[in-house]
């Protein structure tokens, strides 16, 4: 089965009376098979009702009528204490998360699940479709990994920090890595063929047959591995080691400067502000790392005696790889005082405007 042309024919209907008429006459890997499928049917429309947008209407951008992502419209207002360059990883990593949500779950997933015949079914549809999910995953990973750089920067190297961690220079590494990621894709657009024709019809994506056979495409499936996301979650993994070392030898030189200084009560402010870039940095790399391991681990075929057998750690895979677009704006919430700030006022505003619009009506 392969990653973008995996086809979900069966409903889940089937799964269930196979597991309740025959539960006690299957064997267990089968049954760990049905149950995970059944839990894909139900997990994908949950992902998608957290992770789409929310028509809102800011605090301080009352009139704005766009349909936007919380997290996206406060990091936007720049009142989360963070830095400029900071800020514009954090939005553009949300607004490629949000692309994964409305592509892969709601477009494939859910649509292959709810909806078995419309028209992105269309192998005219469904090829652009594809180009545009393996683009939106691409750049979720690698402006991660520029986040990860960037906080790496920002907390060890404060001679490069002043040039480096500039909105400017945020601005020029994001566009760079998404239109070199775009151009990347382009040929994923020709590796699809129709799956059926039905009244001349072209339905659905199959994958060509020299796609398996030819050294160029063979070389272009080693270039994805490597690329996404073998080689990122290397990087972030190596970044994260050098911030760890880096801050413990900081700390150990300012305990022995302290130790002189004892009658001195004074903050530091730089190793406060050191401190909460770090809880939001290790956070979301910790939490990409553990929820793309198990994909990693089935995409090189490190298990293929459980992938051959039932699927269900191909499930597993792709399940908690979805779900790492989903958890930057929980991650927020945690971390950023001002951001839950922000978070709550942006609550509060419908009903403190219907609080008003019923005072109005009242006197």
């Amino acid at each position: 089965m392969d990653m973008n042309a995996t086809e979900m024919d069966r409903t889940v209907y089937w799964d269930l009376l196979a597991l309740s008429a025959f539960y006690d006459k299957i064997p267990v890997s089968l049954r760990i098979h049905y149950i995970m499928y059944i839990t894909e049917f139900f997990f994908y429309p949950i992902l998608a009702i957290v992770g789409v947008p929310v028509k809102t209407k800011p605090r301080y951008h009352v009139k704005m009528k766009k349909i936007n992502l919380i997290a996206i419209v406060i990091l936007s207002q720049e009142k989360c204490g963070l830095s400029t360059c900071t800020t514009r990883y954090l939005v553009a990593m949300a607004l490629m998360d949000l692309l994964v949500i409305i592509t892969e779950v709601i477009l494939r997933r859910i649509n292959n699940y709810y909806f078995p015949l419309n028209v992105v079914k269309l192998t005219s549809m469904c090829r652009p479709l594809y180009v545009v999910i393996r683009v939106a995953i691409d750049c979720s990973v690698w402006f991660t990994v520029t986040f990860t750089f960037d906080r790496f920067v920002a907390i060890s190297c404060r001679k490069l920090k002043m040039k480096y961690c500039t909105k400017k220079t945020a601005t020029v590494v994001l566009a760079t890595t998404g239109i070199l990621l775009c151009l990347k894709n382009i040929p994923i657009y020709f590796r699809y063929k129709p799956k059926w024709i039905i009244n001349n019809v072209e339905w659905r994506c199959s994958n060509k047959q020299i796609y398996f056979r030819d050294p160029r495409w063979n070389g272009f499936r080693m270039f994805e591995k490597v690329l996404t996301p073998l080689l990122p979650f290397s990087l972030i993994l190596l970044f994260n080691i050098m911030t760890v070392r880096h801050i413990l030898m900081v700390s150990r030189a300012r305990m022995g400067l302290k130790h002189h200084k004892k009658d001195e009560k004074h903050s530091d402010q730089e190793m406060e502000s050191r401190r909460k870039s770090m809880i939001l940095l290790f956070t979301i790399s910790g939490t990409f790392i553990l929820l793309w391991f198990v994909y990693i681990i089935y995409f090189f075929d490190f298990v293929d005696s459980i992938v051959s057998s039932d699927g269900m750690f191909e499930v597993l895979a792709y399940m908690l790889r979805n779900l790492s677009c989903c958890t930057n704006t929980f991650i927020y919430v945690a971390t950023q005082s001002k951001f839950r700030e922000q978070l709550k006022s942006m609550l509060k505003y419908p009903l403190i405007s219907i609080h008003k619009f019923v005072n109005r009506r009242n006197n």
